[in-house]
């Protein structure tokens, strides 16, 4: 199971100089991705609660309050590496415009040396969507006509694209990722509508953390509707998010690692950033957590 780490840009940790030191060091270290999530607002009274805990007292970690770009910290730590990938995990596309989108992750795609794994969700703060000008209603079917845009932005020569949302007359784009057809496009969600999304048109699946039986369940609802679609469904991979609480012992991370393992996960990362008190802090646990999982 190939182990990454959650890059530090967000929360306390979320330091300009720290985002390229920690992705060199994390390189140095053997670690074989880094990832980063999206948050666009932090409002004082959230229309929703976080899924992963949050209640009305605490809605959401207090570390939401600072965040920075999640593609401007992917392309820092392109720019300060050399081979570990890098990923969104997860990017709330359908807040932003599909042509927009591709031209930005293809760009980082190039930068990167097609090192770009594209991790897609719809979020889950109907704030952000208000924010942003976006419907709430129907961001299921906008997800499934931005991965039509972004599919037709990295393999149709001329790129057109006519939808019930945007259309894009035809087109020259030379700009195109450097791994073909296109980078990994992996999704994220819980519901049965988003696995079976994530069968039909992803290439892996963006969880997190659950009990192994309900991973399972879930994973099940992939792979038969890659099936039903005529795809391999042993192409298919997961990306587990691990978010320890501040107290987790690095042994009871590593165990947590292992529990991916025995699930079958094919790779999991950690954000660190939760439980660390400094850049410095967050790469001696990053070391810790590689010698114990070694």
């Amino acid at each position: 199971m190939r182990i990454g780490l959650g890059l530090p840009h967000f929360g306390p940790l979320a330091d300009p100089g720290g985002i390229g030191r920690f992705a060199a060091a994390a390189e140095e270290l053997g670690y074989a991705s880094l990832w980063t999530g999206d948050r666009v607002l932090t409002p004082v009274a959230p229309s929703d609660l976080y899924p992963g805990g949050g209640t009305p007292e605490r809605p959401y970690p207090p570390e939401f309050t600072r965040f920075f770009d999640p593609l401007v910290a992917l392309t820092v730590a392109a720019t300060a590496t050399t081979s570990i990938r890098l990923g969104t995990s997860t990017l709330t596309a359908t807040l932003y415009p599909p042509v927009l989108l591709g031209r930005t992750l293809t760009s980082l795609d190039v930068l990167s040396g097609g090192r770009l794994d594209v991790g897609l969700g719809i979020g889950w703060l109907r704030d952000e969507y208000t924010a942003a000008g976006v419907p709430w209603a129907g961001r299921g079917k906008r997800l499934e006509e931005i991965l039509d845009v972004l599919t037709a932005l990295w393999t149709a020569d001329p790129v057109q694209h006519d939808g019930p949302r945007w259309r894009i007359p035809p087109s020259t784009m030379d700009l195109r990722p450097v791994r073909r057809p296109h980078p990994p496009v992996l999704l994220g969600g819980f519901s049965h509508a988003a696995l079976e999304r994530v069968g039909r048109r992803a290439d892996g699946w963006l969880p997190g953390r659950m009990p192994p039986e309900t991973l399972g369940k879930l994973w099940d609802i992939a792979r038969s509707a890659a099936e039903r679609a005529g795809r391999d469904p042993d192409s298919l991979r997961r990306v587990l998010r691990l978010n320890p609480r501040r107290g987790t012992a690095l042994s009871q991370l590593a165990d947590q690692f292992a529990e991916a393992e025995a699930a079958g996960v094919e790779e999991a990362f950690a954000d660190l950033h939760y439980v660390a008190d400094s850049i410095d802090h967050a790469l001696d646990l990053a070391a810790g957590l590689r010698a114990l999982i070694a």
